[in-house]
């Protein structure tokens, strides 16, 4: 299984918000080669742990600043994050033995989540907000 890489489309043109997106996606893969190293189940939690509060963080702190701007889009970019941390949860308490890996299955749910949440949601959002505090 390959890591997550930077893709341009990730891109949403705002050099903090990308930096962010790309520590998000480091998490992705901290995670994952956590749980294909096979470590200790307390170090995958860990890890998984870090990634659910790094993206429930981000996710806060841009649905803020989206409330402060009357940004018309709200309730379904919100709406597109709350289906990521769900799709998150469950593959944090899945079983084992399923088909796939949860590496696998993490880094397929997030990379094409991440592809077209940025390029959609994100790069709308903040081409209407412009470069903003983060």
């Amino acid at each position: 299984m390959a890591p997550i890489e930077w893709k341009p489309e990730f891109s949403v043109g705002d050099p903090a918000v990308d930096h962010e997106h790309r520590e998000l996606v480091e998490l992705v893969n901290t995670a994952a080669a956590a749980i294909l190293e096979g470590r200790p189940d307390a170090d995958v939690d860990r890890c998984l742990g870090d990634l659910l509060r790094a993206i429930s963080a981000h996710f806060a702190h841009e649905e803020k600043q989206m409330r402060r701007a009357g940004y018309d889009q709200l309730a379904v970019h919100k709406a597109d994050h709350e289906r990521l941390l769900d799709a998150l949860r469950d593959i944090m308490d899945e079983a084992p033995g399923t088909t796939s890996s949860p590496a696998e299955r993490l880094t397929a749910v997030l990379e094409a989540w991440f592809t077209g949440h940025f390029s959609t949601h994100d790069a709308r959002l903040h081409h209407r907000l412009g470069p903003h505090d983060h």
